[in-house]
């Protein structure tokens, strides 16, 4: 079989000795064979040779992907790997999700590097359809294909000496791998405390204070832009002084979102903001590899032909792509293919009612006559409480669409229970209901509405599915299905960005939702880790006291 092999000439950028001059770079058996340094004034191709992307942090389940087309989409951009935590699907399918994962990851040509799950189920206060205790999860460290601890969310755990939780932390501390982080709005001796345990990493800082708390203490911070929570504008001046401990990341990332840009979008913008071009590079490309000992190269003679070629320093469009000497992507045009995906699920769930999404006044908090109602805020995961009036009608609570208080609900996917039933602000929809089996992160089905029947209807539409999201407005349904686990797709990665553009369009455009990813936000509207008020399976959740509401 005929050995491949390149040779790429242009401007290197070399981030170890911060210099740029022209040169050729030679690609042979998979590696970097050599590269030839050319004299300052040789004409070259006007192009950059640089080493690829790593996104630090990203869960593959946000982008609705199986891994093979979410790596399709990403090589286009320039990323090469990903530092993956697949507890989304190991929250529906537990270990036979893990494995899911990695089975279809390693028929790809492309860096999936995956964590063991550290929190299934997240919290005890909410249905999860599996479990990983401490014992399956040294299990998972003990293998060459797991690279870390995934997000520590439960930090209460921490701070309390959770047995479960810290025999977690010391199984990856006892095989040298790095444990992340999760750990929002933490500061002070409670964040010192936290980090002091072993975790090196978080993603969560929407402030530069937080963020700079936890650098001083030793902490990584990866700065998160995804589809929902956008924090790069609140960090990006840290990486001025602080680029040798910053990373990016995603964390979710919807596959409209990802079929446009991933990290190079985020290396434009910081250069944009006048950061160094080295110090941004050190983030996006050097340090994730470092600190998760990946084995991807960085562009040095021997290391693996993980590479690529870009336009310019300032718009960072990709040229090509080359992971482990192989081109992957050029143009805009991804040379990877799909293959075949097998779905794996666990859904036991019966059509509702739009009697049993009623609300009884006796049935809901109530204080001074008003009721606590959960707002959203765009671009951010945390949620902020705020006391309403409710609108009372024949003797039951109604959304209230002029002041846009809607009506949220949680259904139990796994087995029958009762709805748990709450009201939001901010999604501004004017009519019609959302739906989705997306649903951080135990992933049941989290619905939004105006009026029961809608919601009723958007709600059994995914059911019909056994998974997916769906927008209603009276006999107008759209359903993006997502057979595998309720959360990925098993179709071409540019269809389903296709297709879940076509869906978001009607949220925006027919029912009126002022979000900028409406699903995405929805999606966390059930997340209990992340502050201040959420809405599990089994009620409305009080995330500052940590327990559900009484």
């Amino acid at each position: 079989m005929q050995t491949e092999k390149y040779t790429i000439s242009g401007q290197l950028v070399d981030v170890w000795q911060q210099t740029i001059y022209p040169a050729n770079v030679f690609i042979e058996a998979g590696i970097i064979k050599a590269i030839e340094a050319l004299p300052v004034n040789t004409a070259v191709p006007q192009q950059y040779i640089l080493p690829g992307f790593i996104d630090s942090h990203v869960h593959i389940e946000s982008s609705m992907l199986v891994p093979s087309e979410f790596a399709r989409l990403a090589v286009v951009h320039g990323t090469v790997g990903t530092i993956s935590d697949p507890h989304e699907i190991a929250n529906v399918c537990g270990m036979e999700g893990v494995e899911f994962m990695l089975a279809n990851a390693q028929q790809t040509n492309f860096s999936f590097n995956f964590g063991a799950p550290s929190c299934v189920p997240a919290t005890t206060f909410e249905t999860a359809g599996a479990a990983l205790n401490s014992t399956d999860v040294a299990a998972l460290l003990q293998r060459n294909d797991i690279k870390y601890l995934s997000e520590m969310m439960n930090f209460p755990g921490v701070l309390n000496g959770d047995e479960e939780v810290m025999k977690k932390i010391s199984a990856a501390k006892a095989v040298n791998k790095p444990v992340d982080g999760h750990a929002p709005g933490l500061m002070g001796t409670a964040a010192q405390q936290y980090i002091a345990t072993g975790i090196s990493t978080d993603h969560e800082c929407f402030t530069a204070e937080e963020a700079l708390h936890k650098l001083n203490y030793g902490m990584k911070i990866i700065i998160r832009e995804g589809s929902a929570a956008k924090n790069f504008e609140a960090l990006i001046d840290l990486m001025h002084t602080h680029y040798e401990n910053m990373m990016f990341c995603s964390d979710d990332k919807h596959p409209d979102s990802l079929a446009i840009g991933h990290i190079n979008q985020l290396c434009a913008r910081a250069v944009a903001k006048g950061i160094d071009v080295f110090k941004v590079l050190k983030a996006a490309c050097v340090n994730p590899v470092q600190h998760y000992h990946l084995n991807v190269g960085l562009l040095r003679v021997g290391d693996p032909a993980d590479c690529i070629v870009i336009n310019n320093l300032t718009a960072f469009q990709v040229i090509q792509t080359f992971i482990k000497g192989k081109l992957v992507a050029q143009n805009g045009k991804s040379l990877l293919h799909s293959v075949p995906v097998t779905p794996i699920n666990q859904f036991n769930c019966q059509p509702v009612n739009e009697t049993e999404l009623a609300v009884n006044p006796t049935e809901y908090p109530l204080q001074q006559n008003k009721i606590p109602v959960i707002q959203a805020l765009d671009g951010q995961l945390i949620t902020e409480k705020i006391w309403v009036t409710p609108n009372l009608q024949h003797e039951y609570i109604l959304p209230d669409i002029a002041n846009d208080i809607l009506k949220i609900v949680v259904v139990n996917r796994y087995h029958p229970a009762p709805i748990a039933k709450a009201f939001i602000h901010n999604f501004g929809l004017k009519k019609g209901a959302i739906a989705s089996t997306v649903a951080h992160d135990s992933h049941n089905i989290v619905a939004v509405g105006t009026n029961d029947v809608d919601l009723a209807k958007a709600i059994n539409a995914v059911i019909e599915a056994q998974g997916g999201v769906s927008a209603v407005n009276g006999n107008n349904a759209k359903v993006l299905p997502l057979p595998v686990a309720g959360l990925m797709s098993t179709d071409d990665g540019y269809t389903v960005a296709t297709a879940y553009t076509a869906i978001d369009a009607m949220v925006k455009n027919e029912l009126g939702s002022t979000l900028a990813a409406p699903f995405m936000t929805l999606s966390f509207m059930a997340l209990l880790v992340i502050p201040h008020i959420k809405l599990s399976d089994k009620g409305l959740f009080d995330g500052d006291c940590f327990q559900l509401w009484r």
